[in-house]
């Protein structure tokens, strides 16, 4: 019995014209107070995207520190319209609160079926033989995931990595790889082979073939087109981004998923069903290998680590495959029973976990606000406001030029609690082929799920925000977003 519902939220009538959503006239401009002159700049003041340089040139006239004067009035008028949209979500945020309830009682009954105590928090070195809270962490993730067994190691460095070790664990010279819904992230185009440094060791590099169905018009899986994409014998791995990446479609919900599956093994039942669960764990009761996919694959700094986790990624599914993951990513007879992990980080792997529903369920509360307020003021927006068919980790917004993205994402950062004195700047990173610009002040690295705003610099200009571990830090930091990008929009004008 599903918790969701399908609808809208109620919207004031103040806010619509003849029955439409009516954007609010851009505000002037704030009054700039010209800055005091810095002698000493540290490093990071202006951050490119590439995480790994911080550039220490000095700031542009007027944009080293807090230069702009404060009006009480203006300021008020922003925030005003922020938390009329918070009560006008007050149905919305219900039924998160609902979707949350019932994932916390998943997880709270896979600590209690698995008898989790002090005991398992004691860690292991080295090898990590005979690591028991390893083990019943891997216990507990499996049966939250619906699979038959999981690999949940601080030992991946990402949600790629975990992706790729996944695939390279499965495939083999003369296979084939079928991307079911549509051309899969960017990050996965090196690890695949249509993008990236020669001898590296892509996927077909390595002999695997490599094909993907378009999307339909609406950004759909073309359910026809997938009734014949799979070649028996030949295709070993068909695999589903559940999340939207950095698309402008919308996120796949877990039936799609399970009538995938069923399409697919009608073809060919010895095909691997991958999923990328990327931002998808707890939006919704179930989970990928619930409705039949073989392996399903994530990151612990996203939603399943509650947004404390300090590393780490997981895979889930058929015991089988999982033994083949773990000779990837270890190697070939060291077998899953290997890994050391701190006593400390498997403490909080196992408190981020029970955190996780919470912690997505305030980020869902977010991206409504941030989907509703953006919506209002004439932007496109995805999900639409209100009670989406899918809840998705990400609100996808077409900003329409590189300007409003860069201060949208500057308004972004400067509400974060780390690094809020940084400027974000777009700029080439590892991984990406776009420039991409982040705002992303987190206390883990790279952590989305506690408030991101990022996009790779390509029309239509798309921004997407994620996570947020209360909503009302999506409140605050969109007061800032909004009026850098009425400014920016100001100057369009």
């Amino acid at each position: 019995m599903s918790l969701l519902r399908t609808g809208r939220c109620p919207t004031a009538i103040r806010h619509t014209v003849d029955g439409q959503i009516a954007p609010l006239a851009p505000l002037a401009a704030r009054p700039v107070v010209a800055a005091p002159t810095r002698t000493v700049i540290a490093h990071g003041e202006r951050r490119s995207a590439n995480r790994t340089k911080w550039a220490t040139a000095e700031p542009p006239s007027g944009a080293a520190g807090p230069a702009v004067a404060e009006s009480p009035v203006r300021e008020q008028t922003v925030a005003e319209q922020i938390w009329d949209c918070a009560q006008d979500l007050a149905p919305v945020f219900t039924e998160v609160d609902r979707l949350v309830a019932a994932n916390v009682r998943k997880v709270q009954k896979a600590f209690r079926d698995h008898r989790i105590g002090p005991h398992h928090f004691q860690g292991s070195t080295g090898y990590g033989h005979g690591d028991l809270g390893r083990e019943a962490l891997d216990s507990v993730m499996a049966q939250i995931m619906g699979a038959e067994a999981a690999l949940m190691r601080v030992q991946f460095v990402s949600g790629t990595h975990a992706i790729a070790s996944a695939l390279y664990s499965v495939l083999r010279p003369g296979d084939e790889m079928l991307a079911v819904a549509g051309h899969p992230y960017d990050t996965m185009e090196e690890v695949i082979g249509t993008r990236g440094t020669p001898g590296h060791g892509s996927l077909m590099e390595w002999g695997v073939s490599y094909r993907e169905l378009g999307l339909t018009s609406e950004g759909r899986i073309d359910w026809e087109a997938l009734k014949t994409a799979v070649v028996p014998g030949k295709t070993k791995v068909a695999h589903i981004q559940r999340s939207c990446g950095y698309a402008l479609r919308p996120t796949l919900s877990i039936d799609e998923i399970g009538k995938a599956v069923q399409i697919i093994k009608a073809q060919d039942p010895n095909v691997v069903v991958t999923v990328d669960n990327c931002y998808g764990e707890f939006t919704d009761t179930r989970e990928p290998c619930d409705v039949g996919a073989d392996l399903a694959m994530g990151s612990l700094i996203k939603n399943p680590g509650g947004t404390i986790a300090p590393g780490g990624g997981y895979v889930a599914g058929r015991a089988d495959l999982i033994g083949a993951v773990a000779a990837r990513l270890y190697a070939p007879g060291i077998g899953i029973d290997a890994g050391g992990v701190p006593g400390s980080t498997l403490r909080i792997f196992f408190q981020g976990l029970f955190l996780a529903p919470q912690t997505t369920g305030e980020a869902l509360k977010g991206g409504r606000l941030a989907a509703e307020l953006l919506h209002r003021e004439g932007f496109t927006v995805i999900p639409a406001p209100g009670v989406p068919d899918v809840w998705s980790m990400i609100t996808a917004v077409e900003l329409r030029s590189r300007e409003r993205m860069t201060a949208f994402c500057r308004g972004i950062q400067r509400t974060c609690p780390i690094g809020s004195y940084i400027t974000p700047e777009p700029g080439v990173t590892a991984g990406y082929g776009d420039e991409v610009i982040f705002a992303d002040g987190t206390f883990i690295d790279g952590s989305t799920a506690e408030l991101s705003a990022d996009g790779p610099i390509r029309a239509p200009y798309v921004v997407y925000c994620q996570g947020g571990t209360h909503w009302t830090h999506w409140a605050l930091a969109l007061e800032g977003a909004v009026t850098s990008l009425r400014e920016a929009v100001a100057k369009d004008n």
